[in-house]
């Protein structure tokens, strides 16, 4: 068990830093749909940093440190900034799985490795999003009601709050 816990608190400081960046990348990404799966994402991986982080716990360790909201930036303006960000959050995706999935798959922990297999199938999926996005899909999360017609308008950058 005493090597599980640095390599689970790796693994967290890892998605950690991944669900910042996508943080960062929904605030450039204004198309709903688009910003909607960012969201949709972002809530995903919070759900994952609480299962390794309880199973951390659990096993004695501690939570690593908080980390800062990366600044990104993307070249370009509108949908080619987008798109970057897009590329680039598809490219961490494979990245982290593909550097992970071997450490993952050595684990003897059944119950941790099938965890972290879960956060992996899910990285995977989020790695397909963003290629779809960048594909210019927009029913990523879903189809609309037929007759609905096309969603107007753009998110806001950083929200409103009273």
């Amino acid at each position: 068990m005493t090597d599980l816990v640095p390599l689970l608190q790796e693994f967290y400081r890892e998605k950690l830093g991944m669900v910042l960046r996508h943080q960062a990348a929904a605030t450039h990404v204004s198309q709903y749909d688009h910003n909607n799966t960012y969201q949709y994402i972002i809530n995903r991986e919070d759900t994952q940093l609480s299962w390794v982080g309880r199973a951390i716990v659990d096993l004695g360790g501690e939570l690593p440190p908080n980390q800062t909201e990366p600044q990104r930036s993307a070249s370009g303006k509108g949908d080619a900034a987008a798109n970057a960000l897009y590329q680039e959050d598809a490219r961490d995706a494979a990245s982290f799985v593909e550097r992970w999935k071997p450490r993952v798959e050595a684990m003897t922990n059944v119950r941790h490795r099938n965890m972290l297999r879960v956060i992996l199938g899910e990285t995977l999926e989020a790695q397909r999003f963003f290629e779809q996005a960048l594909a210019g899909r927009t029913d990523l999360l879903g189809r609309r009601t037929e007759g609905v017609g096309k969603l107007e308008g753009h998110v806001l950058s950083t929200r409103w709050i009273e």
